[in-house]
């Protein structure tokens, strides 16, 4: 399969997560983030080790549990954290600050070199966000920037982590692993920290199916695949179709106003990811020069 084939079907991963916003503003009831996040976490990931047959080695327990919680338990709490105590705008922009963080754990975990023109597609992509997302007096709480800048840290370092740490197993295999893992997290968390939930409507059944099977399940083993298969930088940088789809879903199925502002935004960000994915290429392959032959 072409690298451009592997960076559109990985792609088609954070463009459903952009659906999230959504469905979990119109769908799923408002204060209970912990129990939605286990509940979308850890069904998804048990029917999917149903499915693939397949459990974690003991010696693997470990880091199948660190990636479970940087990728679902604590990237996801951080996010709702964030998603309350700040702008919508401003959580998201700085969510994109994953794209930079990669470059730089990449660097230090896989040796992968740091190239300008990947910092320059992170930085132009960021702005492009703020531009999208951003609206004039938009206020900033301290522990919600805090919260923020923890999950794009927590999200760049399980997108790294999972490149370095390939177990010899499908993609849907490692996503089972690591939902269910995630999922073990949170549920304690949720009981602890949250109320009982209250009895689900069919549209929120219908939601949390979405968010469990469709926007974890099938897109994180999409995702996980992308990440063995594409420099990291590249795949950090298409985690930005995610607030852009968000902001298209809200237009068209909302009813949301849509201004010049935004458009350009839009049109920066999508300029970036593909300048993102240029600037990541791997560089050709070198291979040592025959012997010069004697007479």
């Amino acid at each position: 399969m072409s690298r451009t084939t592997d960076i559109l079907l990985t792609a088609l991963a954070p463009a459903v997560w952009g659906s999230s916003y959504l469905v979990t503003s119109e769908l799923m009831p408002a204060g209970y983030p912990v129990t939605i996040a286990a509940l979308r976490a850890l069904p998804a990931g048990l029917l999917l080790l149903a499915l693939t047959r397949s459990l974690p080695p003991r010696a693997w327990l470990g880091r199948v549990f660190l990636l479970g919680a940087f990728n679902f338990a604590l990237f996801w709490v951080l996010l709702f954290v964030a998603a309350y105590r700040l702008p919508g705008g401003v959580a998201a922009t700085l969510g994109t600050l994953q794209a930079m963080m990669v470059i730089i754990m990449a660097r230090g975990w896989l040796g992968t070199p740091v190239r300008a023109g990947a910092v320059a597609a992170a930085a132009t992509g960021i702005l492009g966000v703020a531009f999208l997302l951003i609206r004039p007096g938009a206020a900033f709480d301290l522990i919600g920037v805090a919260a923020g800048l923890g999950g794009a840290a927590s999200m760049a370092a399980g997108t790294v982590l999972s490149r370095k740490w390939q177990p010899p197993v499908p993609a849907l295999s490692f996503t089972a692993w690591q939902l269910t893992a995630g999922g073990l997290i949170l549920l304690p968390l949720a009981l602890i920290l949250e109320p009982p939930l209250p009895p689900l409507t069919l549209p929120s059944l219908a939601g949390l199916a979405w968010l469990g099977l469709i926007g974890a399940a099938a897109t994180y083993a999409i995702w996980f695949r992308g990440i063995a298969r594409l420099d990291p930088g590249a795949v950090s940088m298409l985690g930005m179709m995610s607030p852009v789809m968000a902001v298209i879903l809200g237009w068209v199925i909302l009813g949301q106003s849509l201004s010049l502002l935004q458009g350009i935004g839009a049109a920066i960000v999508l300029a970036s990811v593909w300048a993102g994915q240029r600037a990541n290429r791997p560089g050709p392959v070198r291979t040592a020069a025959p012997p010069a032959r004697t007479a």
